[in-house]
């Protein structure tokens, strides 16, 4: 069984920010701001980034202004800090220039190590290019006299030869010829791994790479381990950006790379539960969110329309045209709805199954109703579902999450609290201890 070194069991955002800036008075001023953000504006991960964010000839200035601004600031940064250095698995001269960087960055005499996590690799290969940087780690560990294993190391994954090396990671993790237990986070790295594998689209654009998203997941999964999701780099596309995180939540991956604050704040708002619980309707293909009126949910679109006819109904879906009786519409429209719950829906069904649990049932049915109206036509809906112990243990994922974000971000204390208010909080922190 391999021992987890960190305390987060969550990570929502990973931010990189430029740690020396050409023609600037201030060269550090990228880096400075970002050591200033607190509430949800700051992230879980903070990454100080001497490598791709940061011109060549400005690294070396980079590294003092890591030294200078987390000595003087992080202290009261409220997230994680875990600076990128500069790697390479096929450059021996590059990966050395890492070690020095960390070997400086890490030197207690400048202050900024009690203030750092750990360290992000880049560009690293095959699993014996892993264990490289974890000795350097080590080394560097050993030659500031701090306790080995308090240097966290995580990886960006920006090549075939990182992907399957996830496969081998659980295999080696624990052995006693390496410290890969200081493994923290995998985050993918799309841009460079599309070069890597001489990926073309037509446009140009990078492909989506699910299958990189779910084999990082399972890697980070199966080595108890955290994923993140590499950059969305249309900063202004905040819908999409908000898709492709529940696409990625879907897949157990609830980290994702922000660029800007304003990404942060969508990234860390986004795997919580909602404030409000809310219904869906598959209207011909199309998610459609229903709004409530007077405690009934409304649709009011045009890609599905109903009236009723003599004794029964009829509901056109695109061009379908479809004769239903009471009944009938009602499991039709079963079929067409969902329920999105909040935080609090979420919290009653916990708190209830674990009154039912230690009255001694097993399992108890929990019901969702509604009342629909579509053109006019109101149409009753309920339907139970049944809760037994791996449905309690699916539902504490989300609020796992929101007790592992309060625990560790006191900073969003106050916005968490005016989101869910300050009853629903308590009571969930509550569920599941």
């Amino acid at each position: 069984m391999v021992e987890r070194k960190h305390d987060r069991e969550f990570v929502r955002t990973f931010f990189t920010s430029p740690t020396a800036v050409e023609g600037e008075d201030d060269s550090a001023k990228m880096i400075r701001s970002a050591s200033g953000l607190r509430g949800m504006q700051a992230p879980d991960v903070w990454v100080p980034d001497n490598e791709d964010a940061t011109a060549p000839s400005m690294r070396d200035e980079g590294v003092d202004n890591i030294v200078e601004v987390v000595s003087e600031n992080g202290a009261d940064f409220p997230g994680e800090i875990h600076p990128r250095v500069v790697w390479h698995r096929n450059s021996p001269t590059t990966r050395y220039q890492g070690f020095q960087q960390m070997l400086e960055i890490s030197d207690p005499e400048n202050g900024a190590i009690e203030h750092i996590d750990g360290f992000v690799i880049p560009e690293v290969g095959g699993i014996d290019d892993w264990k490289k940087a974890e000795e350097f780690i080590t080394i560097i560990e050993n030659e500031h006299g701090l306790e080995e294993g308090t240097i966290a190391m995580s990886v960006i994954i920006e090549c075939g030869q990182s992907e399957l090396a996830m496969g081998d990671l659980r295999n080696e993790m624990g052995k006693p010829t390496n410290n890969l237990e200081r493994m923290f986070m995998l985050v993918d790295g799309e841009v460079d791994y599309t070069k890597d594998m001489r990926a073309i689209t037509p446009t140009g654009d990078l492909p989506p790479w699910p299958e990189l998203r779910h084999n990082t997941s399972r890697g980070a999964s199966a080595a108890g381990l955290i994923a993140v999701d590499g950059p969305y780099d249309d900063i202004r596309d905040v819908e999409g950006y908000r898709e492709r995180m529940t696409e990625n939540q879907a897949k157990g991956m609830l980290g994702i790379w922000a660029l800007t604050p304003g990404q942060v704040v969508e990234a860390n708002k986004s795997p919580l539960p909602p404030e409000e619980g809310g219904w869906l309707l598959d209207a011909d293909g199309r998610e459609v969110e229903l709004d409530e009126e007077d405690g009934v949910q409304v649709y009011d679109g045009d890609r599905l329309s109903l009236e009723e006819s003599g004794d029964g109904y009829v509901l056109r879906v695109g061009g379908d045209e479809i004769e239903l009786d009471e009944d009938e519409l009602r499991e039709e429209l079963l079929d067409r709805t969902e329920y999105v719950p909040s935080m609090d829906d979420i919290v009653d069904s916990m708190e209830e199954f674990e009154a039912a649990k230690e009255a001694g049932r097993g399992a108890i049915a929990m019901e969702q109703a509604a009342t629909l109206r579509v053109d006019g036509v109101e149409v009753d809906l309920s339907k139970d579902r049944m809760w037994d112990e791996a449905t309690y243990q699916a539902a504490m994922t989300p609020v796992s999450l929101f007790q592992d974000v309060y625990a560790n971000r006191p900073d969003q204390h106050e916005d968490l609290a005016e989101m869910y208010s300050e009853d629903i909080v308590e009571r969930a922190m509550d569920v599941g201890t």
